[in-house]
């Protein structure tokens, strides 16, 4: 099925400019808590599925992928010189449906990524809580303490 471009005008662009909403506090916290998180979820499960070394190779699985995913983007990024991420270089490379369907991926990610971070960090508040609330001989050290 052929997809015919039309060239947008300037009043096109200077709609779509990049505004910043975050600041460097919460990108850090949002780090922070993805770092937190993924103990949480990934190192946990993890090593008890797969042991260690099920943990070592898919480690090295990763690292390959991600190190292909550097190259790859430090390739696109001067041979196609615009804004919009993965969404741009996916449309640009695949057409307008592997840009539609890179952009949905990466809506998912960025929906689902602070879910999972609420998740991980309510289960650590709550180990922490309910020990500290419930677990007596964490208490009364702590009503021994206090006087």
């Amino acid at each position: 099925m052929p997809v015919n471009y039309s060239t947008p005008g300037d009043e096109y662009f200077e709609k779509r400019t990049l505004r910043r909403h975050a600041r460097v506090l919460h990108l850090w916290a949002l780090g922070v808590a993805a770092v937190i998180s993924g103990d949480f979820f990934g190192w946990n499960f993890g090593l008890t599925a797969g042991g260690f070394s099920g943990m070592l190779t898919a480690l090295i699985v990763m690292t390959a992928m991600y190190a292909g995913l550097c190259f790859s983007i430090a390739e696109m990024s001067p041979a196609l010189p615009h804004t919009g991420g993965a969404y741009s270089f996916a449309r640009t490379a695949m057409g307008p449906w592997g840009g539609y369907i890179t952009g949905l991926a990466e809506n998912m990610e960025y929906i689902l990524t602070p879910a999972t971070l609420v998740v991980g960090i309510g289960g650590y508040l709550g180990a922490l809580a309910s020990r500290c609330l419930f677990d007596s001989r964490f208490s009364s050290r702590l009503r021994r303490s206090s006087y």
